[in-house]
């Protein structure tokens, strides 16, 4: 008997597991303070994610705080989630007592949480980093899922380097793991060593041949060292695994993690390949792309695929051609599903508050208050009375620039420049300093921004370095605003901070973002960004020194 092909076929639901928060927030530079953490939470649950790894609790004061008020503020949320469920706050621990006690504590408050912990399990991990055997490895293994058993009821583990681990040896692992309790077996790739066929076939194998892999829910980790993070995680998808751990525009250790929106866009755009379906919504892609983009000061590149400014666009004429007379010819996705407008909403300077309001509903900013929507409409008649038509692109920078900026600990008054081919170039620049002083200082410079730059300097005396600075047209044309992203590394062998993970010492880095129809102005509002976040830095390890003192006393 023919099979009906009318009848729908039954899919299992991908889980989406969101690591931007913990494995994201490890790319050099990225560091986000506790208040951007809770914006970007908010956002992933409105965008329907199922899992938000809030952070690795143990690291530091600060990581702690972030995920316990993660777990307290965002994790009862259900509003706009399509399945009414609160999203799960996991913290990620190592596999041994104090970080499991500690990442409890952290999630412990929201109402679905999650345990993470993992050890390595290949034998180069075992050699040159654990210095221990292969028995002793189980042992550690068993100890630390029973005892994160013994708290939560949801347990994750992971064995760091599956990747490169011996297949037989992974199924031994894990099945203690699931006698001790664990609930989601977690395979990561943690160099992005393997190429789709070997991560499908292991994923497979390892369902097939662990004792009790019918009780878990399997999962991917895929990082992209080799280009594959994102091929891999779906060769793991098509050989079982049912959830993926996966960052938004791809962000991560070295070379990054499986990009969330291009796992989510596949699975949306060939649901004949893949037998799971999600529960995100996808026309939130891009505003949380963004989002993160601007308060991590990494840039998305114009070719990244589903968010990157060409991802929609068609210069050939061929291209044209095809697309003027059916989009299908160039595009297998339409931009409004991923949250873009397929043609822009022109305002200009005649256009009303009401207007403004309807455009930013329209483009998901529908939980801005009457202050800060007074803020952005009068960011926008400024921006209109120097461009004629303010696109929906200039929107996300005013409001990037206006509400995703760090904490203002000095705050820019005005810049003012004189500079030419013959001419030294000057700055003055004014600041409010934390108690309230307005202080001017002007100086010289190899350039406009160098001498913003240094003004700056010699009112707030912050010594660091400039590491990067870029500069990118938000829209076309001589008028466009201009959105800078700056990183600076504070000076005089201060700023260093140890992974938890590996021991190594890292460079503490700064990243700032501004955006203007001035770019010497966004240069300086990218520079005081990324200076607030270094000085608010420091005054929290100020405070928890001061707190330990007391302690002590």
């Amino acid at each position: 008997m023919a099979e009906n092909s009318d009848v729908p076929v039954q899919k299992d639901k991908l889980i989406i597991f969101d690591t931007t928060l913990r494995d994201g927030e490890q790319s050099p530079g990225a560091t986000l303070n506790i208040e951007e953490k809770l914006e970007i939470a908010r956002q992933l649950s409105r965008l329907g994610v199922d899992i938000c790894e809030a952070g690795f609790p143990i690291a530091s004061p600060g990581d702690f705080e972030a995920v316990r008020r993660i777990a307290e503020e965002v994790g009862p949320l259900t509003e706009g989630r399509k399945d009414g469920q609160p999203m799960v706050i996991a913290g990620l621990a190592r596999a041994n007592q104090q970080d499991i006690d500690r990442a409890y504590q952290a999630v412990k408050a929201a109402p679905r949480h999650r345990i993470h912990t993992f050890l390595a399990t290949s034998d180069i991990h075992l050699k040159h980093k654990l210095k221990i055997d292969r028995e002793e490895c189980i042992d550690q293994v068993i100890k630390a899922v029973s005892y994160a058993k013994s708290l939560c009821d949801d347990i994750e583990f992971s064995p760091e380097d599956a990747g490169r681990s011996d297949p037989a040896f992974l199924t031994v692992v894990l099945g203690e793991a699931i006698k001790a309790g664990a609930t989601t077996l977690n395979i990561p790739d943690t160099v992005g060593y393997t190429t789709p066929e070997e991560f499908g076939w292991l994923i497979k194998y390892l369902i097939e041949n662990t004792p009790g892999a019918e009780k878990v829910v399997w999962s991917t980790h895929c990082h992209n060292d080799l280009g594959l993070a994102t091929a891999n995680t779906l060769a793991g998808v098509r050989n079982g695994a049912r959830q993926v751990e996966v960052t938004i525009n791809g962000i991560g250790e070295r070379a990054g993690n499986t990009s969330l929106e291009e796992v989510i866009m596949a699975v949306h755009t060939r649901p004949q390949n893949f037998p799971v379906e999600v529960n995100i919504d996808t026309t939130q892609i891009i505003r949380t792309s963004r989002m993160v983009s601007a308060y991590t000061g990494m840039p998305i590149q114009p070719n990244k695929a589903i968010v990157g400014a060409n991802a929609f666009a068609h210069e050939a004429g061929i291209h044209q051609d095809g697309m003027l007379k059916h989009h299908t010819t160039y595009e297998i996705m339409r931009p409004e599903t991923v949250g873009l407008s397929a043609s822009s909403l022109v305002l200009g300077k005649h256009s009303g508050r009401h207007a403004f309001r309807t455009r930013l509903e329209e483009m998901g900013y529908d939980n801005l208050n009457e202050e800060d929507l007074k803020k952005a409409f009068d960011r926008f008649k400024r921006i209109a009375d120097k461009k004629k038509v303010v696109t929906d692109a200039d929107i996300e920078a005013i409001i990037t620039d206006e509400f995703y900026q760090p904490r203002e600990i000095w705050k820019l008054n005005y810049v003012q420049v004189s500079c030419g081919d013959r001419v030294n170039s000057t700055a003055t620049v004014s600041l409010t300093d934390p108690n309230g002083a307005v202080l001017i200082d002007a100086a010289i410079g190899t350039g406009p921004v160098d001498a913003v730059y240094k003004a700056i300097n010699r009112i707030v005396e912050a010594p660091n370095i400039l590491t990067e600075f870029s500069v990118q047209a938000v829209t076309e044309g001589i008028d466009a605003l201009g959105e800078v992203t700056i990183r600076i590394q504070p000076e005089n062998g201060e700023g260093y901070t140890t992974n938890p993970q590996t021991g190594a010492q890292v460079v503490r880095t700064y990243s700032g973002h501004g955006a203007s129809t001035d770019i010497i102005v966004a240069s300086a509002r990218a520079y005081m960004s990324a200076l607030n976040k270094m000085l608010a830095d420091r005054a929290e390890e100020a405070a928890t020194i001061q707190q330990k003192a007391a302690a002590a006393a």
